[in-house]
């Protein structure tokens, strides 16, 4: 991975409450993480197909738009997601203040 994607994990790693950062496959294969094995699994794999329905919606919706990031919010945690055709970049951060 170049020099430039890994200063860039880490600039986002050390935002305050900042839990995990997965970048993966469109089809959920896990690329890089700093989470471990199981939960980087977990994730991508749910992740990667709810990327892939919530952007059939935005296209079923509009056609000539592209869905380009999505937020998923619970009481304890902020789901972050960075769709690509090729890649997802995923960021989970704490919702405690």
């Amino acid at each position: 991975m170049s020099s430039e994607v890994e200063e860039t994990l880490k600039r986002i790693q050390s935002h305050k409450g900042v839990k995990g950062v997965m970048i993966c496959s469109a089809e959920g294969v896990p690329i890089r993480s700093n989470l471990d094995d199981d939960d980087t699994h977990t994730y991508t794999a749910l992740l990667s197909q709810l990327a892939l329905k919530a952007g059939n919606v935005v296209r079923c919706l509009d056609e000539t738009d592209d869905l380009t990031f999505f937020r998923i919010r619970s009481r304890k945690h902020e789901i972050m997601i960075a769709p690509d055709p090729e890649y997802l970049l995923i960021v989970i951060q704490s919702n405690q203040k």
